[in-house]
This record gives C-alpha cells, sequence and structure tokens, in this order.
C-alpha cells in the first residue's frame, strides 16, 4: 500500500487501518519482528494519529503510517540505538526530536522504533542484540544496514515510509538491497542533530519508500519541490571501469540505469574521480571513527562488554590515530570536497553505484565486503552531499541501485529524477 492507499484506508475507518498495520508486522516471521521493532505505540494509539487525516487542518501527510530509525528522539520512549545500555546512562527524551516532529507536524501517524546496526556503525543490518534484520524477499540475505529495520518495513510492506540515518551509506546500501527509494540529506541539519550521534560530521537523516511517487510526495511535504527551467545535466561513472570488481550482472544493469539520467562521464572526468577518490575508505574511516570515539569515549571501557566485539573495534580504533594519521585523513578529504565542488560548478548531479554486488548472505559480510561498499559510498558522505537512491532490479530478482549524487536538498534534480 501507498501513501494514497494508506490514507484512503485512514479516511474511512483508522482503527481497522491501525489493525491492518499490526497485522502486516504480525505476518512477519517473529524473529524479525524482534530484529525490526524496538518499539511501538498501542493500536488505539495509532488509530487516534491516522484518525487526523479527518481534521480540516490535516497535513500533507496525514493518514500515512511511518517508523523511525532509533536514534530519533520520541517523547518517553528510551532510545537504544541498537545496544542495551544507553537508557542507564541517559534518560527518556521529554519531546519528540525535531525529525519526528516534523514528520507529525505534516500529519504522519507515527508508528514505532525501528532497530538498526549496533549503534548505526555498520552496513549489513547484523545486530547480536536483537537479531540481524533479513532481507524480506530473500530471507537468507541481509537488508543492509545500519538502517535496516527501517529499510526492512518498508521493503515488507509493513509501513510505507521509515526514517533512517546515513552517515557512511546506511540508507544508500539498505535502499540498494532491498530495492528502496532513500533519500539521504546532509550532516548538521536540524532533523539530525538531536538524534544520538555516530559521527556528527558525517551523520545525516533521511528516509525510504517503496516508489517513486511516495518519495516525491514525502519531498513535497517536507522539504518543497523545485522544478528545473531546463533539463538537468549530468553524467555517470561508468561502474565497469573504475574498477571495483563488481559483479557483471551488477555492472551491466547500473550502466543501464545510469544512461536514462545522463551520459557517461568522459575518460578526463573519470581519471580526475579516481584520482581524488583513492583512499576514500581509509579517510573516512579515520575521521568517522575518530568522531565515535569522542562520542563513546565515557562508555566505551566501562560497558565494553555490552558492545558487540565488531562495532567496539571499529569504535576503539578512533583513539589510536595518530595526529599524523588524522593530518593526512584531512588533506585527503580535502581533495574530495575540492573535486565535488568542481563537478557542481559543470553538473548538477553525477550517478554513482550504490553497491558493487546485491544483498549479501550472511558468510559474505566480510569486512573486505565493507570496504568495497564504502568504496562506492564514502566519496559523497566526505563531500557531505546529499544523495538520492534510486533501485536497479537484477535478473536474479534482487537489486542494486544508483547514487543520485547532489548539492543540495532543495535541487531540482531530485523532482526530475522521480519523475523520470
Amino acid at each position: 500500500m501507498n501513501f494514497a492507499a494508506w490514507q484512503s484506508f485512514s479516511r474511512q475507518d483508522p482503527a481497522a487501518a491501525a489493525r491492518e498495520l499490526y497485522r502486516r508486522l504480525g505476518s512477519l516471521p517473529p524473529a524479525q519482528q524482534r530484529a525490526i521493532v524496538a518499539w511501538r505505540p498501542t493500536e488505539s494509539d495509532l488509530a487516534a494519529e491516522l484518525a487526523r487525516i479527518q481534521q480540516p487542518d490535516a497535513g500533507p501527510l496525514a493518514g500515512v503510517p511511518f517508523m523511525a530509525k532509533d536514534l530519533f528522539p520520541v517523547v518517553g520512549v528510551s532510545t537504544l540505538a541498537g545496544g542495551t545500555f544507553l537508557p542507564e546512562v541517559q534518560p527518556r527524551p521529554r519531546a519528540d526530536g525535531a525529525f519526528v516532529a516534523a514528520l507529525r507536524t505534516a500529519g504522519a501517524a507515527f508508528a514505532g522504533k525501528t532497530h538498526l546496526h549496533e549503534f548505526a556503525y555498520g552496513l549489513t543490518g547484523e545486530n547480536a542484540h536483537y537479531g540481524d534484520v533479513a532481507h524480506p524477499r530473500a530471507p537468507d540475505r541481509t537488508s543492509g544496514g545500519s538502517s535496516s529495520g527501517s529499510a526492512a518495513a518498508v521493503a515488507a510492506g509493513v509501513v510505507p515510509l521509515a526514517l533512517g540515518t546515513d552517515t557512511g551509506g546506511s540508507i544508500r546500501v539498505p535502499a540498494a538491497f532491498c530495492g528502496l527509494y532513500g533519500l539521504r540529506l546532509t550532516p548538521h541539519h536540524a532533523w539530525i542533530a538531536d538524534g544520538f550521534p555516530l559521527a556528527p560530521s558525517f551523520d545525516t537523516a533521511g528516509w525510504f519508500t517503496a516508489d517513486a511517487a511516495d518519495m516525491h510526495a514525502a519531498c513535497a511535504a517536507l522539504l518543497g519541490v523545485r522544478t528545473a527551467g531546463r533539463t538537468p545535466r549530468g553524467c555517470f561513472i561508468d561502474f565497469a571501469k573504475p574498477g571495483y570488481h563488481a559483479q557483471a550482472e551488477v555492472a551491466l544493469a547500473y550502466r543501464a540505469a545510469a544512461e536514462r539520467f545522463a551520459p557517461a562521464a568522459d575518460a578526463s572526468l573519470t581519471g580526475e574521480f579516481l584520482h581524488a577518490m583513492r583512499d576514500t575508505v581509509q579517510t573516512y574511516a579515520v575521521l568517522q571513527s575518530t568522531e565515535a570515539y569522542a562520542v563513546h569515549s565515557a562508555w566505551l571501557d566501562k560497558f565494553r562488554h555490552r558492545y558487540e566485539p565488531a562495532v567496539w573495534d571499529r569504535i576503539d580504533r578512533g583513539r589510536r590515530w595518530t595526529a599524523a594519521d588524522i593530518e593526512a585523513a584531512q588533506v585527503r578529504a580535502a581533495v574530495v570536497k575540492l573535486f565535488w565542488t568542481r563537478i557542481f560548478l559543470t553538473f548538477d548531479f553525477l550517478v554513482l553505484p550504490a553497491t558493487p554486488f546485491p544483498a549479501l548472505t550472511k558468510s559474505e559480510c566480510t569486512l573486505e565486503n565493507r570496504n568495497r561498499l564504502l568504496a562506492l559510498t564514502a566519496p559523497a558522505s566526505l563531500g557531505g552531499l546529499p544523495v538520492l537512491t534510486v533501485p536497479v532490479s537484477l535478473p536474479t530478482g534482487l537489486s542494486t541501485g544508483l547514487q543520485i549524487v547532489v548539492n543540495s536538498p532543495q535541487s531540482p534534480v531530485l523532482s526530475w529524477a522521480l519523475r523520470l
């Protein structure tokens, strides 16, 4: 059910709409219900929110249920952030955070909080505390992370809209894996500022929808829509050429999809991209983990046994980089930002692949594959740029995606691309 279908249902019978949402959630395997949902309101409370569509001043998203990644504050609900000890060291929120409040102001009905890769520090949707989030249509594969619960809730048809965060790819990867549309905004936006952080200089808010029309409606309601007076100018980096070692079917599907939006970059620009983006995985790792350690420094040793070991290790390395490591990473990050500045002097957007492979099996969730994902997602993260992820179907029934990188959340490219 898309936005319009939920709004029609809610207008006719909000109690029945709330019942239907929980029926859909209850149809998931019990282990996946636990892995996806961190908290949910009572059915009657949800029905009351859905009923607001019947009011004269109902917002543009009235009657649309949404879920929120458990990093965003919700009044009276403890934030877990995919871990177990935060309620012991932080009070319950006394008010909704800015992002949840914005959705409610637009009329959307809050339907619960979703689990995530612990402390948002992972791309595979694995969580030792609450369970790994599986791909709803391929249960032997991951949903992707870290916004795993939110992506799975939309892909499974439980809700048509879910909020996520993206620091190094945590909306883009699960959107591509689950065949969804995803939008990543920019660091330091008000909607991420009061969320539980991973690395504040890189953290962004965003959301998932199942189709382009719903993504366009969400953008219009939350960001406003700017229409281009001309066809936007862009190009794509050919997936097969830069040496990302993509699976053949993924490279072919990416190229065919990218060509709908723009021509391939010429050899000069491709070479400039490759030069600017070399070592982006290491650059991102140094700068992001340094900030993550600053966030967790008071708890990392005290609660070591309460962290999943791989997550603890990723955070812990943040205190071990030398001053020279950090300075070198800052220089490389400046080169990346300069590249993006030059791009947007000429182009309105640049298309990149979102993943080099479809959703991974558990055994494929390796460090090597994590780094292959980051090689594609870190460039926009280091640039602090918004990205629209567009799903790309594969012959196997799985999916990958395109990253459409723009210079502003109000870019007219977003509306143009979604209509295309």
